[in-house]
């Protein structure tokens, strides 16, 4: 019953209650979090799951308790968080012109910019040769090391490194194009 009227005073857009809200359940939920993940990562997703779960404030039903609620809503974020780190890795560690773009789009407020990310992505891999597309695949989706996607392609470690150096170039310019 308290925290059905801790959520309708939230929701009237009292600001005492939400830093009675911020002060109850930030530390909780900061103990839950940290369990998960490393402790410096920790208070990102903290933020983050306190900001989602404002939001979606209206959408909460009573039928769990509010802390149990927000943990749902953590979960999502680690998962996001994480998703997020090794989008960063993987697609883009490798295009040092887009790591300007991946931090600008890896704010809370950006979250819908991601699937327009991700269409540029597809665009631009179309733009690419077939070769190109299965060496960007192999090495930064599939983790290959240069060496074995050479193996894979039946191509010297030379050719290989050089012909994923012309796919990067070539995926960057198609990227920017879009």
């Amino acid at each position: 019953m308290e925290e059905t009227r801790l959520v309708t005073r939230l929701l009237g857009g009292e600001e005492q209650a939400l830093q009675e809200w911020v002060r109850e359940y930030e530390p909780r939920l900061w103990r839950f979090v940290v369990k998960k993940m490393k402790q410096e990562d920790a208070q990102e997703v903290v933020q983050d799951t306190l900001l989602a779960a404002l939001d979606s404030l209206p959408v909460w039903s009573g039928k769990s308790s509010l802390f149990s609620w927000l943990c749902g809503i953590a979960r999502h974020e680690i998962a996001d968080f994480y998703r997020k780190k090794r989008l960063k890795t993987i697609a883009f560690s490798k295009f040092a012109s887009l790591e300007q773009l991946v931090g600008e789009m890896s704010g809370p407020e950006q979250r819908l910019d991601r699937k327009e990310l991700v269409r540029r992505i597809k665009m631009a891999m179309t733009q690419l040769s077939w070769v190109q597309r299965r060496l960007l695949q192999l090495k930064y989706v599939e983790e290959e090391s240069v060496d074995r996607v050479a193996q894979k392609l039946g191509m010297t470690f030379k050719a290989a490194e050089s012909a994923l150096f012309r796919a990067r170039k070539a995926f960057i310019l198609a990227f920017e194009e879009e």
